[in-house]
């Protein structure tokens, strides 16, 4: 994986602000002045927070296996109809009356849940979760993540067994017995996680305008279906894996005149003609020495004056540093592949690749996905 932290000199003023953050730091490293600053007024309430959040990195796996356990045994779809006894919730999650008191104490705790009562019913993250079952798809899947993270270390040295992530992405692999297995998995969880980002990146991006366009890695072709919603008149193409677009040929949801188009981006070209073609949650999952060659095939697949437009999460933002540099980063190494860009860099490769005026567009939840575009000019 390429090497990404920029070779670069700090200025005069860069040296000053490290210099006061290496006295912060020893000041703060101090027991004396972390009793101090818990006790005086003025920063028991900066000193009680930070405290927290450390708590919270230490304890997020077990925040995390308590959500799971809330999805695995349906506890927010079984709450959707109103607050049940405590006693009617073991009953139905086949747990003893401790196991879900504990489990119910632990998402009341997480804001997963509430006490209504004598009874227990949804809370605030608890409802909006059974409103996503992209989400709900995700902490699922989740568990092969947490079993790939178990060793860290093992992980970032190169030390560890083939992990489970990897197994799951073999559809990338090509035409393996693996692969084919893996592919339904794989489109039936990208099918469901879609309507995270679709809507998002359809408001940001006027798609409206085009008249044919490709969807490249388009799995099942749901994200297609929503931009035929918001473009009837616009001529659609697909493009990815044979064993994935097998699954495409039978969404109801994509009008009779897509075209589906089956091939390896990495080796084979794409269909001509496009005036756009849109790459969602794909570029993150591939090297440089993937993407570049396919940028470069974008760009050979699209009239003068066509566009592409890339979404997905995007790293060095403040904002979404803990999706993309933490989350992403360690998700796409269990993977095998594939690193979070900046925008910036994205731009910088679609300049390469020959296309011309790239820039950035504001997406609602940049959490979820950022959006670059650019265009064709010959």
């Amino acid at each position: 994986m390429t090497a990404t932290m920029p070779d670069r000199r700090a200025g005069p003023f860069e040296r000053l602000a490290g210099w006061l953050k290496q006295r912060r730091d020893r000041l703060v490293a101090d027991p004396a002045f972390q009793r101090f600053s818990a006790s005086f007024p003025l920063t028991r309430g900066t000193a009680h927070r930070h405290a927290s959040d450390l708590f919270d990195l230490c304890a997020g796996f077990v925040y995390s296996q308590v959500l799971f356990a809330c999805v695995r045994l349906d506890l927010f779809a079984m709450l959707t109809r109103g607050p049940l006894p405590l006693s009617d919730i073991a009953a139905r999650a086949r747990l003893s009356p401790e196991a879900a008191d504990r489990l119910v104490r632990a998402a009341i705790a997480l804001g997963l849940l509430e006490w209504r009562g004598d009874t227990v019913g949804l809370g605030l993250k608890g409802a909006a979760l059974t409103g996503n079952p992209g989400a709900l798809a995700m902490v699922e899947h989740h568990a092969m993540l947490y079993a790939d993270l178990a060793d860290p270390i093992a992980l970032l040295r190169g030390e560890a067994p083939p992990s489970q992530l990897r197994r799951f992405w073999a559809y990338g692999d090509g035409g393996s017995a693996e692969a084919a297995d893996s592919a339904a998995d794989y489109t039936a969880l990208m099918a469901r996680s879609q309507a995270l980002v679709a809507d998002d990146i359809l408001d940001a991006y006027p798609v409206d305008k085009h008249r044919v366009v490709l969807d490249v890695g388009g799995g099942n072709g749901t994200f297609l279906a929503a931009l035929h919603r918001r473009a009837p008149a616009a001529e659609l193409h697909l493009f990815d894996l044979p064993a994935v677009t097998a699954h495409a040929a039978h969404n109801p949801a994509l009008p009779e005149s897509v075209v589906i188009h089956g091939g390896r981006f990495p080796h084979d070209p794409l269909p001509a003609g496009m005036d756009l073609v849109t790459l969602v949650r794909v570029v993150h999952d591939h090297d440089d020495a993937v993407v570049r060659p396919l940028l470069k095939r974008v760009h050979e697949a699209l009239v003068p004056g066509g566009s592409i437009v890339i979404a997905e999460p995007m790293a060095e933002s403040a904002a979404v540093a803990p999706m993309a540099d933490a989350y992403f980063g360690f998700y796409l190494l269990a993977m095998g592949q594939g690193r979070a860009r900046s925008p910036d860099t994205l731009m910088a490769m679609l300049v390469e690749a020959g296309f011309q005026a790239p820039r950035r567009v504001a997406t609602r939840r940049p959490l979820f996905a950022g959006l670059v575009t650019a265009t064709r000019h010959s």
